[in-house]
């Protein structure tokens, strides 16, 4: 079966948010076009890991004279979204992330992947996982000060969890916490 793929060249809005307080909280990458909103979930590390690497995209795009003038140094102000979600209906679960620039728009390229399904009734150790095709995906298109604007709003919204523990590193919970480290002190 062909994967449906949720395509939006122009979108309104793209956005990482969350559902929940910080040590539950649940990302999506949020897209909306006209009323057309599609909000997939994804994990934290792939929201930061989405971030980083379109900003260095972003930043190999500008040592090219010919993209220099065209990819803003930071992120327009007007750009940065920081509002909350609109109503989540969450229409699958990312596996997997993909990535890339459209030179014909200028435009970076998001694609994520649902999860492929697999039936209960098959052995998992008889499956290749190459075969394996997702039934859904988004694709989002968005110009490069959009670009910049939604690296700058996804990491405020990864980096405003729970806090870190300063001799570990690890998050801090409301419940408490083992250090790591405390053995060694």
């Amino acid at each position: 079966m062909p994967t449906v793929v949720h395509g939006f060249d122009w979108p309104d809005r793209v956005v990482v948010g969350t559902i929940g307080r910080p040590g539950s909280r649940t990302f999506y990458l949020q897209t909306r076009e006209g009323s057309r909103l599609i909000s997939v979930r994804v994990e934290i590390e792939q929201s930061a890991a989405l971030a980083d690497k379109i900003e260095q995209i972003l930043n190999q795009l500008m040592t090219e004279d010919r993209n220099a003038l065209r990819i803003p140094v930071d992120a327009p102000p007007e750009l940065v979204d920081t509002d909350p979600l609109e109503p989540v209906e969450e229409q699958f679960r990312t596996g997997t992330l993909g990535l890339g620039w459209d030179p014909s728009t200028a435009q970076i390229v998001i694609q994520a992947y649902s999860f492929p399904e697999i039936d209960d009734d098959v052995d998992p150790d008889s499956i290749d996982v190459d075969e394996l095709e997702p039934e859904e995906a988004l694709q989002v298109r968005m110009p490069v000060g959009t670009a910049r604007a939604f690296v700058q709003a996804t990491r405020a919204v990864v980096g405003a969890g729970r806090p870190t523990c300063p001799l570990c590193g690890q998050p801090l919970d409301p419940d408490g916490h083992v250090c790591t480290t405390s053995d060694e002190l």
